[in-house]
């Protein structure tokens, strides 16, 4: 009897560890927040047009948002010494510290980082020294205060800053920080601009206080349509939409499958550091998008703070001294919008290995790699990476894109270990340029992908399918890849709005229609827009169909008929 207490307690534990771990329940207090975008990242405060008024607290509390993210570039003379010691300069420290002050005055939890370190970036090992000096006087300046301040170590580690200088430094980062706050959490972000498709090349140290913290900017075609700074193709966006469609609230589910996975058998939470869409995007794509990508980060229980609060991606007019409302209620407030119905129609479909559809490698620099195509399956043995994903290439040339088209993109992956690589469609000559935007994968054994993207772009007859896989060794297999035209589902098209009842609702089991029209196909949603049931009708049918395998819930029902396409809703 007592070894069966033991073995219950055990069971007990282990299934309720994570919810009652301290960083797990920390990191469900950061809960929604905002970056301080453009402040105090800025070379100086107010280079970049934002300046820190004390009163932005009150107003970032007064929406509902628990947490504030406060990006500071410390590297600059005028900041920090640029020779040993390497002393901050006391003037800047106190005004950061004024402004963590203001924070937990308001009782917002708030996250300070190093923000633009950019000799990190360019020559890691000759500036390691002079970063660890001034993170050991920021955790020194900070050992005082309570939990409400959290810490993160760099942002967006990239370039030369690759992903094992990155894993040394942070690793070393974190001795220097426990030495004065032993406790204090700790964010930690992957390489590769602290993007979910570079999770697997990220070592996490064996430390209760951490939490994964992730960038989510895609599709990167929509969220920075129009910036300036990130090249004339960006031009070339603008007018992309954000629908809310089933295809792209997919891609996002998608994006966190294996941060999910590593959630769970690292035991750490989550945070979204940043997310949001340029103001040149149209506003009711950016409603839409924030306010599915919050609703459904809470879900998985992730903390998030979108970028950012008074600038170019801002929730706030600093000039009108008011919130944009309706960004600002889809963030904060809003309950997920329903998604929006679409139809597809496939215009490719891969046959690997066929003489009709031709896939071919290509190999540069120091790569070296093999391939195979037969039997609907392209299978790549990388034997030597690279420096760069391009150096090894998986591509299927004319592919026509149609200007004004959305299309929707799939595709399975089989590997022999966990593989980080990117995925486009884009130009076969020239600047190459992405269509699509460059979809950053991580694929574990058997893995699935999906994507929508608009064509923006002219009609493109000779488009190409690239995947980038020059950074990894093992075997990749690409099979199943399908490019589908999306196109909304009209609804109510018929000469006349009818008359349809659906009995019984609530149903437990069978669902009767009375509808003058011909139903030629049932599609049943749930209240995320995911395709549960779909069931083409017959006359023996006499218009019912069985739910008894979905879980109890709210459903949309679209009838689609012989005069129009209807919907309505029922209760499982």
């Amino acid at each position: 009897m007592k070894i069966l207490n033991v073995l219950l307690l055990f069971t007990a534990l282990c299934s309720t560890s994570l919810a009652q771990s301290p960083i797990f329940e920390l990191n469900k207090k950061l809960g929604k927040g905002v970056n301080l975008g453009n402040t105090f990242e800025s070379p100086s405060e107010g280079e970049w047009g934002t300046v820190f008024k004390d009163d932005y607290f009150k107003k970032i509390a007064s929406i509902g948002l628990k947490h504030v993210r406060m990006p500071i570039r410390w590297d600059v003379p005028a900041r920090a010494s640029q020779t040993a010691p390497y002393a901050i300069n006391p003037t800047f420290l106190n005004r950061v510290k004024t402004v963590v002050d203001l924070a937990i005055k308001e009782d917002l939890y708030i996250i300070i980082n190093m923000h633009h370190h950019e000799s990190m970036f360019t020559a890691p090992d000759a500036n390691t020294e002079r970063f660890l000096a001034q993170w050991e006087q920021i955790a020194t300046a900070f050992k005082g205060y309570d939990t409400r301040v959290v810490f993160e170590v760099l942002n967006e580690p990239h370039d030369a800053l690759n992903a094992s200088k990155w894993n040394a430094l942070f690793k070393k980062s974190l001795e220097v920080i426990r030495k004065t706050n032993p406790t204090r959490a700790v964010l930690i972000g992957p390489p590769d601009y602290q993007s979910a498709g570079s999770i697997a090349k990220l070592e996490i140290p064996n430390d209760p206080n951490l939490i994964l913290s992730l960038h989510y900017y895609d599709p990167f075609n929509f969220t920075h349509q129009g910036a300036d700074w990130v090249g004339d193709q960006s031009k070339n966006w603008l007018g992309t939409k954000w629908e809310n469609t089933v295809n792209e609230r997919n891609e996002v589910i998608q994006s966190f499958e294996y941060a999910k996975t590593i959630s769970k058998t690292k035991n750490i939470p989550i945070n979204i550091g940043e997310f949001g869409a340029y103001e040149k995007a149209d506003l009711q794509s950016r409603v839409k998008w924030t306010n599915f990508l919050a609703r459904w980060f809470e879900e998985q229980g992730f903390s998030w703070a979108y970028w950012e609060f008074s600038a170019g991606f801002g929730i706030y007019d600093p000039t009108a001294n008011s919130f944009k409302q309706p960004l600002a209620d889809a963030l904060a407030k809003d309950p997920m919008y329903p998604a929006l119905v679409i139809q597809t129609n496939t215009v490719y479909q891969s046959k690997i290995g066929d003489p009709s559809d031709v896939w071919n490698l290509g190999i540069q620099g120091v790569a070296k790699a093999t391939s195979g195509f037969a039997n609907g399956l392209a299978k790549i043995n990388i034997t030597q990476p690279s420096t760069e994903t391009w150096h090894v290439q998986l591509i299927r040339n004319n592919i026509e894109l149609k200007n004004g088209v959305r299309y929707f993109v799939s595709f399975d992956i089989e590997t022999d270990q966990t593989i980080s690589m990117t995925q486009y469609i884009g130009k076969s000559s020239g600047d190459y340029a992405s269509y699509s935007g460059y979809k950053g994968f991580t694929a574990d054994k058997n893995s699935k992908f999906s994507y929508s993207f608009a064509m923006t772009s002219p009609t493109d007859k000779s488009a190409r399918i690239v995947f980038d896989l020059g950074k990894s060794s093992g075997s990749i297999g690409v099979k199943n890849f399908k490019i589908e035209e999306e196109k909304q589902i009209t609804l109510g098209t018929g000469t006349s709005e009818p008359k349809i009842l659906i009995y019984p609702n609530p149903t437990s089991n069978l669902i009767r229609i009375d509808c003058p029209y011909q139903i030629q196909e049932i599609q049943v949603y749930d209240m995320l827009g995911k395709l549960v049931l779909n069931k083409k009708m017959s006359l023996e049918d006499a218009n019912s169909f069985e739910t008894s395998k979905l879980l109890a819930g709210k459903y949309i029902l679209l009838l689609l008929t012989s005069n129009g396409n209807f919907k309505e809703k029922f209760i499982k």
